[in-house]
């Protein structure tokens, strides 16, 4: 627990330092516009994870981070920026985990076919980890945070080497597409072995196509310096991302099917309170190994007591709910958060109270091809609910959930997840 409140004191650190910027006083009014516009722009960049300088920029998220297989990770990563060019792009990084003593590291880069759709295409070699079990939208936006509340506990990775090539296109102002090819050495850092054909396979390759579609169809757009920016964030929003994995080709292992969908719908009230609901579904069929099914976003760690399993509320993940408790090849969650005025104490000081409720439901076929590792379904509804108290003191809050229902364990304590929040804006 100690380590986990040293890296959240660490990052925070790191975003005071990034978030602050002198004051500049110029009589030159000309100059004073200039300089607002490089700090609007130099905020902007750090609230995307970027530190800009000439050509290009660092890209914060692999600075320091921490999780339970890696301990402490830190290394530089960064893309070259426009003015370096507006028509080719290079990303890269290196990081180096200190528990897990090695390497990983990706090189990509890309160049842009047309300007008016912000057509890429895209390279990229990669070498590293990716959380078991977790599924990600090629088109979603970069989001990034100082620091990511479920990787502090995470400890299930499988390490993936993966050469692909995708295309990045913009259909329409309201929606986008995002096309992949791609192969993947997969390695499990865990005991696993994937039971099919009377054969077990503990290393695997793949040979997948994706592609993603995201729908903001009451986002308003306008053109800004010959740029096309979202100036209403309009709801719902919908996500679509078809996974197909292709056997013997390239020398791939395995034939599966994914399909994974997401819609955000937003209601701001008069009063300025805030309710959102988010569906998150997703099915795998085929020969599909468990690197590649589904969890229900757990983060909950495995302690004896309520104390010693305090640590950080992820911003959708299931607080009550313990890592790798659960898996599944089809799986839903619903989740209602409903964000009241803030309470303005006074000018500094304005806590905000969300109430929260969670639900998921799943199913898994042909469990018995998973062996070396023991985990539940979720044939009956999982339910949890509670509240944050946000922005208490330097952006911390609290953070409480109770476990209920089907899923209902026998001890009390057991049920309850006290966390503390994190929340900051720049």
């Amino acid at each position: 627990m100690l380590k986990r409140l040293f890296v959240v004191f660490l990052l925070i650190f790191a975003t005071n330092s990034f978030a602050q910027q002198p004051t500049i006083k110029e009589k030159d009014s000309v100059k004073i516009s200039q300089d607002s516009i490089k700090k609007d722009e130099f905020i902007k960049n750090i609230g995307n994870g970027y530190l800009p300088f000439n050509y290009f920029n660092l890209d914060l998220r692999y600075l320091v981070k921490f999780n339970q297989f890696e301990g402490f990770r830190t290394g530089l990563g960064g893309i070259t920026n426009d003015r370096f060019s507006k028509h080719y792009r290079i990303n890269s990084y290196l990081v180096y985990g200190f528990k897990d003593k090695r390497y990983k590291y990706s090189v990509g880069g890309g160049f842009r076919v047309n300007e008016a759709s912000n057509t890429w295409i895209n390279l990229s070699y990669t070498d590293d980890l990716q959380e078991t079990g977790s599924s990600n939208f090629l088109t979603d936006k970069r989001f990034f945070t100082f620091f990511e509340p479920r990787l502090l506990n995470i400890d299930l990775f499988h390490r993936h080497i993966t050469k692909s090539i995708g295309l990045q296109h913009k259909i329409s102002n309201h929606l986008l597409s995002e096309t992949q090819l791609a192969t993947s050495k997969i390695n499990p850092t865990y005991t696993y072995n994937f039971a099919l054909d009377d054969k077990n396979y503990n290393t695997f390759d793949l040979s997948t196509a994706k592609l993603s579609l995201q729908w903001s169809p009451f986002s308003r757009f306008d053109l800004k310096e010959g740029n096309i920016e979202e100036t209403k964030n309009g709801y719902p929003k919908f996500t679509l991302q078809l996974t197909q994995g292709f056997k013997s080709v390239l020398g791939s292992d395995f034939n599966f099917s994914k399909l994974d969908f997401r819609t955000v719908q937003q209601f701001n009230h008069k009063n300025d309170a805030i309710t959102n609901i988010t569906l998150v579904a997703g099915i795998a069929s085929g020969e599909t190994p468990l690197t590649h099914l589904y969890h229900a976003y757990p983060n909950n760690i495995t302690k004896e007591t309520i104390l010693q399993r305090f640590s950080v509320a992820g911003l959708n993940s299931f607080e009550t709910m313990y890592f790798n408790e659960f898996f599944s090849d089809k799986f839903s969650t619903l989740q209602f958060k409903h964000f009241f005025r803030p309470f303005k104490v006074t000018e500094w000081f304005k806590p905000q109270l969300v109430l929260i409720s969670r639900y998921a439901v799943g199913t898994m076929r042909s469990i018995d091809r998973h062996q070396g590792i023991q985990f539940n379904t979720l044939e009956k509804l999982y339910s949890e609910s509670g509240f944050e108290i946000n922005k208490l003191l330097f952006g911390f809050g609290l953070s409480f959930a109770y476990r209920y229902g089907s899923y209902h364990l026998p001890e009390i304590g057991d049920n309850i997840a006290f966390k503390f929040t994190f929340n900051i804006s720049l």
